[in-house]
């Protein structure tokens, strides 16, 4: 495999392919490094991916794997959920309704469980079980619970799922109904994966977003692949991403960079910028006061997906805003909700809240004028909007009438509203 090592982001130390997650020496984070001097030249990697699988397995040669699941063939029991190929839909009306020109939707909404985690997850798994592991584990704040649920019933492993016991009761049931071993914590996101951490020192389980995180990360790169690929191997202008804990936003940026050294694609590192609710916005505070790291927050928003308030990657976040152009943002609950009935409306596509997140965002950066009109803007949707069902409650109203052709005639069609 092209993956040769961990090496800290910090100091730089190199630690073999195990399952590693913080550097021994000064407490960074590792992240996976790799050699793709043996890939061949761009015209044989481009022909070799678009002959590849129509999954995240496409990219084998830049994942941290020793046999891809792609290489293995694609029987279930290999690939497990095969996750990745979503649609990327140019939003016409939308770009009108703020004021742009080309703006463009990844709809991760489509992949098995219904958002992006599919993919780090799909990743994740695979490393875990090179590495010998026979139980999966997460902290979550939903997506990723579904996530990992699904895929141990897939490959038939055992699983235990850690979440905040006030979770979207539509994630907490798309998750036990893959029989996992559920626990709901009294507590935020930051005292889940507290208890996680521990939990993998004294278990040997694969815990997704702990000590496979380096694996992880890398799933999230297949996001950037994918839009350069359906572009026409080309980069956008411009991303705007939900943050987290910043994995997401720094592993999009890492897969436009890993292709454009490659020479695979045309363009430059996109603008990025980052998305966050109010509620739960310690990288956007810490952007806007020019600081380097995060102060954590204790989470209060619907948009329960991003509610961590100590986000690992928040500093190297920050970073990438600012080396890009680029900047972080913050909206409100409303605007949350606003920014899921604008995507509905001008795109049929359906988001969770970290869906209004990002729209929202979006929306409001062509309002203040800081985007070019003539810009090639992606909006990363990363989950679907049937997981939070509550957010969009009482956001709309529906004409009830009797079963009568006057009363449609009368109550109905003055009053209807088009889009």
């Amino acid at each position: 495999m092209a993956a040769t090592h961990l090496t800290c982001r910090e100091c730089k130390t190199e630690y073999p392919l195990d399952a590693s997650y913080v550097c021994n020496r000064c407490f960074g984070p590792l992240e996976v490094t790799y050699d793709h001097s043996a890939l061949g030249s761009p015209d044989e990697v481009r022909r070799r991916i678009q002959g590849g699988t129509q999954n995240i397995w496409r990219y084998a040669d830049f994942l941290p794997l020793t046999t891809p699941p792609a290489a293995a063939g694609r029987r279930s029991s290999q690939v497990g959920l095969p996750a990745g190929c979503t649609p990327l839909i140019r939003a016409d009306r939308l770009a009108e309704r703020l004021g742009l020109k080309e703006v463009w939707v990844k709809n991760d909404a489509h992949n098995p469980t219904h958002s992006f985690k599919d993919r780090v997850v799909s990743v994740a798994v695979a490393r875990a079980r090179e590495l010998g592991f026979e139980t999966l584990a997460c902290a979550s704040t939903g997506n990723l619970a579904n996530s990992v649920a699904a895929h141990a019933a897939a490959f038939g492993m055992p699983s235990y799922v850690f979440i905040p016991s006030d979770l979207e009761e539509q994630k907490i049931l798309a998750t036990g109904i893959y029989g996992t071993n559920l626990v709901k914590i009294k507590g935020n996101y930051d005292d889940v994966n507290r208890l996680c951490t521990e939990l993998s020192g004294e278990r040997d389980w694969a815990f997704v977003n702990v000590n496979m995180r380096p694996y992880y990360a890398e799933g999230s790169k297949t996001l950037s692949y994918e839009i350069a690929e359906q572009l026409g191997w080309e980069t956008p202008d411009r991303v705007v991403a939900p943050i987290a804990s910043g994995s997401l936003f720094t592993k999009l940026a890492k897969g436009f960079d890993e292709w454009l050294e490659l020479g695979l694609i045309t363009g430059s590192t996109p603008t990025m910028n980052g998305a966050q609710a109010t509620g739960c916005s310690p990288v956007a505070q810490a952007y806007e006061a020019g600081h380097d790291v995060c102060r954590p927050v204790r989470p209060d928003t619907i948009a329960k997906s991003l509610a961590i308030g100590n986000p690992a990657d928040g500093p190297y976040a920050l970073e990438l805003a600012r080396r890009t152009g680029g900047g972080i943002d913050a909206v409100t609950d409303d605007e949350i909700r606003a920014g899921i009935r604008l995507l509905a409306e001008t795109t049929g596509v359906f988001t969770e809240t970290a869906g209004g997140v990002t729209t929202a965002t979006l929306a409001k950066l062509a309002a203040r004028g800081d985007i070019d009109p003539e810009e090639r803007v992606v909006l990363v949707i990363t989950g679907d909007g049937l997981k939070t069902l509550d957010a969009v409650r009482d956001t709309f109203s529906a004409f009830e009438i009797p079963a009568s052709f006057d009363a449609f005639v009368e109550q109905v069609e003055g009053a209807a509203v088009s889009v």
